[in-house]
């Protein structure tokens, strides 16, 4: 799985991994299970992810757009 997508989508937003844990609430636990690619994610925490940075699941990560399109 990889999530390399996320981290240019995070780039490119102006936004930081500082940015979602303390201005938009995301948890650092959230952000350490990014980094080391580890599952389960919320389908709530995806949406939240994807308001902050303007994107859609597939940005997120190829891997899970196909999970939550099938």
């Amino acid at each position: 799985i990889t999530y390399q997508p996320f981290w240019e989508t995070l780039k490119n937003s102006g936004e930081s991994t500082y940015s979602l844990i303390h201005d938009y609430s995301i948890s650092s636990a959230t952000i350490n299970r990014l980094r080391k690619k580890l599952l389960p994610y919320s389908t709530s925490t995806i949406n939240d992810l994807c308001i902050i940075l303007n994107c859609i699941p597939r940005t997120f990560s190829p891997f899970l757009h196909r999970l939550l399109t099938a």
